[in-house]
């Protein structure tokens, strides 16, 4: 018989699998597309086994975005204004059309489900307001804070453009970038829309 701690291990790898996978499927090909089926054969595991774990699609959804969110929370964290691009670049030179999804490109994807989608939709509001409070407390930072939200937005909407795009492909040299030729405009771009130091 299978002691009950072996099982608990058992349980928490089969429910991991099973996310990585329902995040990969997700971000590559969307809500609707992924199958329940799809995503366990990828997992390597049962398709009921994601009844067990997470209830429904749904449910499911729902847990890739949390633990996306979370990855990416931990990966950005309280990263200074002077260091922004190079967060962005490093997420968008994950994607491609078969290369492996970021965490950018599940937040690009809507499920149908509210509750899910609200998920998203905070996640991405948080980003905005982080980014403008690293914007805020730069030096010599003087934008108000409508403004600085707006252009942090900006910023947001920019990034998740490149990410999008790069998901499409066949947009060169967009496309074939790696993270070197990425942080360079987008360190331009960054200056751009949210200035710090005197004169701005």
């Amino acid at each position: 018989m299978t002691a009950p701690s072996a099982r608990r291990r058992d349980a928490a790898r089969t429910r991991a699998l099973l996310l990585d996978a329902a995040r990969r499927r997700f971000a590559r090909d969307g809500y609707s597309s992924a199958t329940l089926r799809d995503i366990a054969e990828d997992a390597g595991v049962n398709v009921a086994l994601i009844a067990r774990y997470f209830e429904s699609k749904e449910g499911l959804f729902e847990a890739s975005l949390t633990a996306a969110v979370d990855e990416l929370r931990r990966e950005t964290g309280d990263v200074p204004l002077a260091e922004v691009h190079l967060v962005i670049a490093d997420q968008a030179a994950r994607i491609g059309p078969e290369g492996a999804p970021s965490q950018l490109a599940l937040l690009l994807r809507t499920s149908g489900d509210e509750r899910a989608d609200e998920i998203r939709r905070g996640v991405l509001r948080a980003s905005a307001e982080r980014l403008a409070a690293a914007a805020h407390s730069a030096p010599g930072a003087r934008t108000g804070d409508d403004e600085t939200l707006l252009r942090a937005q900006m910023v947001l909407a920019a990034s998740l453009g490149i990410v999008l795009l790069r998901s499409v492909g066949g947009m060169e040299p967009l496309q074939s970038a790696d993270r070197d030729a990425l942080a360079g405009p987008l360190r331009d771009l960054v200056a751009a829309l949210l200035p710090s130091g005197p004169g701005h």
